[in-house]
């Protein structure tokens, strides 16, 4: 893959605009602006790069550790299994470094976006829950919630924003342990919530793909979705990912910067 261009180029098929160091072309600002003014249908997939916009850490790589244990040591249903205190503790650390973070100018735009656009659906990869605080309304959380504690017998899901928790672990009113309303590493997505992505991708007219790396599947496969369905994709990103070459434009730099541009917000 080539050099990453630098923050405010755009990618436009087999074109790259404005040339290294210039600011975002009028006439390809204007070209998106116009598929929002025609769409009918949005839809939008984001990914860690809207939030960590906002300062919320990934949790990836050495930054990511957390007692000398990686995520992926402990967002399981096994590590649950084997220390469920353990778990609850760093999702609790978790928590309060989340708490801290607010909705960026990009979460923002595409709360505005929402009440523009006739038929709208935000599927995000986030557990953050920044795009409610930001106003959106029509979210399907792939990965799940943060702020949501789902009872390991009965399966009652309740929202607890309390930082820290009163009760690590926590339990369900009928007594038994409570675990994240998350997706851990090895369970499949909310059955009904992908359905519910892949129909909204599929009747879209122009969907945004923002702050995501394009590797993280089964997420990353509504974008060739998109595509096949003949959607306006637009990319923003200020890395290239697997998919900057094949959609219809891509925008390199902070959703938080090129959003508002995008609505005049």
């Amino acid at each position: 893959m080539g050099s990453i261009p630098p923050a405010g180029t755009i990618h436009s098929k087999s074109a790259v605009y404005p040339p290294p160091n210039q600011p975002l072309v009028p006439e390809e600002t204007a070209k998106v602006r116009n598929w929002i003014a025609d769409a009918d249908s949005i839809a939008v997939l984001t990914g860690a790069g809207i939030s960590a916009e906002s300062g919320v850490p990934t949790f990836r790589g050495g930054g990511g550790l957390w007692r000398n244990f990686r995520p992926e040591d402990l967002a399981t249903p096994q590590a649950f299994a084997r220390d469920p205190q353990v778990v609850w503790e760093w999702y609790d650390w978790r928590r309060g470094l989340v708490a801290k973070a607010r909705p960026n100018r990009g979460h923002q735009t595409l709360a505005e976006l929402e009440k523009r656009t006739t038929k709208f659906t935000l599927i995000t990869q986030n557990v953050d829950g920044l795009h409610d605080l930001a106003g959106s309304k029509n979210i399907l959380k792939l990965h799940g919630d943060i702020w949501q504690i789902r009872c390991t017998r009965c399966e009652k899901s309740w929202q607890d924003r309390s930082v820290p928790l009163e009760k690590v672990p926590p339990q369900c009113d009928c007594g038994a342990l409570a675990r994240p309303d998350i997706v851990w590493f090895g369970e499949p997505l909310p059955a009904g919530v992908w359905s519910r992505a892949r129909q909204s991708v599929q009747s879209a007219q122009l969907l945004f793909v923002i702050g995501t790396s394009g590797l993280v599947y089964p997420a990353a496969n509504l974008v060739p979705l998109a595509l096949e369905r003949r959607a306006k994709v637009v990319e923003i990103n200020p890395e290239t990912t697997p998919f900057s070459e094949n959609v219809d434009c891509a925008l390199s730099g902070p959703a938080g910067e090129i959003l508002p541009r995008l609505l005049s917000v």
